[in-house]
């Protein structure tokens, strides 16, 4: 779950952390007057789980309430990165000495969570770490034991901070402590401003709650931003599906959220793309039509992969679910079927007799079927994939 800006800061603000003044606004008039409480030169931001909205023109300066109204009527009702502008941050404007960047986020290499610092914030990070792999500083941290400030800042040694190691250090504890605190999976802050007097604030704030805290974290999630789903997002949500819809052409059915991301990235190793994230689990048989029915109105679909892996759930059912939806809907692009675990004959037999070929012994050779039939080319074996 993304956040607003905001919110994001305003959960920062509860833990200590340092943020701007600022006012939540969704009317010009509200936008002037926010400048004035603030009493000088404001930032007038587009509130949106995006990214880049500077870029788009949804940030402006503000040097009275006047300006203020102007730039809330040219920012309200903007679309940006697919998101409709409807609430403004108006915040004040800070003497900023220095523009740092620091993050907190799981990192794929240790399997735990990282701490970024870079002193060069506010431009495109990964062009910057790329340019001058020593200018992000990394530190991996134990989640049990934290990061503690002495840890930090040893990882800063080097950096020319301008006498504020001790409280960049001090910073970076306590923006892990926050992470921690709210299951984020990332917490950034680019850019952390150096002010002119001194002081260090958090001029922006990207924070993504983990999913499957929510319910540890429910007065968290009820100011998250609404998820934006697409037509057939949506219309898989109300039948409780989870489909997220790609780019790609090779359709996925799985059960299970790993093995379907697993099915995924096989994909891709064989050089193709999937079209969709969309696993039905245990309930196949009573969700197989709706769901076929959804991933086949993508017409970017040119084959599709079924992969089914049961343990407590039985292949068998989830596979005649599958088999009879497909009858019924009479589909005319390939499927490509791998079935391992408990009832794992029945369903190979079962697919075999009412489909008329045989799943695939071995996950990657249906997969690089699927593959190859979305791309066109020739390589499936007899008898082991067709078109239904």
């Amino acid at each position: 779950m993304n956040f607003e800006e905001h919110a994001a800061k305003a959960l920062l603000n509860a833990r200590g952390l340092p943020v701007p003044d600022g006012h939540v606004v969704d009317t010009p008039e509200a936008a002037a007057d926010a400048a004035r409480a603030l009493g000088g030169p404001c930032v007038v931001k587009a509130q949106a789980p995006a990214g880049k909205r500077g870029k788009a023109g949804g940030i402006r300066l503000a040097a009275s309430p006047a300006v203020a109204h102007a730039a809330a009527s040219e920012i309200l009702g903007m679309t940006i990165g697919g998101h409709r502008i409807e609430r403004l941050l108006v915040e004040e404007q800070v003497p900023i000495a220095a523009e740092l960047y620091a993050a907190v986020l799981c990192d794929p290499e240790s399997r735990g969570p990282v701490v970024l610092f870079s002193a060069m914030g506010g431009m495109e990070v990964e062009e910057m770490a790329a340019a001058d792999p020593d200018a992000m500083r990394r530190i991996e941290v134990e989640v049990a034991g934290g990061l503690d400030a002495g840890q930090a800042a040893a990882a800063l040694d080097g950096l020319d901070l301008d006498g504020r190691t001790g409280a960049v250090a001090q910073f970076l504890s306590g923006l892990f402590d926050s992470y921690r605190a709210l299951d984020a999976e990332l917490l950034e802050i680019n850019p952390l401003a150096l002010t002119g007097d001194g002081r260090l604030l958090c001029l922006d704030c990207k924070y993504t709650l983990d999913d499957a805290s929510t319910g540890r974290q429910a007065a968290v999630a009820e100011t998250g931003a609404p998820e934006r789903m697409t037509a057939l997002e949506a219309e898989a949500h109300d039948n409780g599906l989870r489909y997220i819809a790609l780019d790609g052409s090779v359709g996925v059915l799985a059960n299970g959220a790993g093995l379907t991301m697993t099915t995924m990235d096989a994909i891709t190793h064989f050089g193709g793309r999937p079209a969709n994230f969309l696993e039905i689990g245990g309930e196949a048989y009573t969700k197989a039509e709706t769901a076929l029915t959804i991933l086949l109105k993508n017409p970017n679909i040119r084959s599709l992969l079924v992969n089914f892996c049961g343990a407590f759930a039985r292949t068998d059912v989830m596979a005649d679910g599958v088999v009879q939806a497909w009858k019924k809907l009479g589909p005319d692009i390939p499927v490509f079927f791998t079935i391992h675990g408990t009832g794992e004959e029945d369903a190979v037999a079962l697919v075999e007799r009412e489909l008329g070929h045989r799943p695939y012994d071995l996950m990657d050779d249906a997969v690089l079927a699927a593959v190859q039939a979305a791309a066109g080319r020739t390589g499936i074996g007899p008898g082991q994939g067709a078109a239904a």
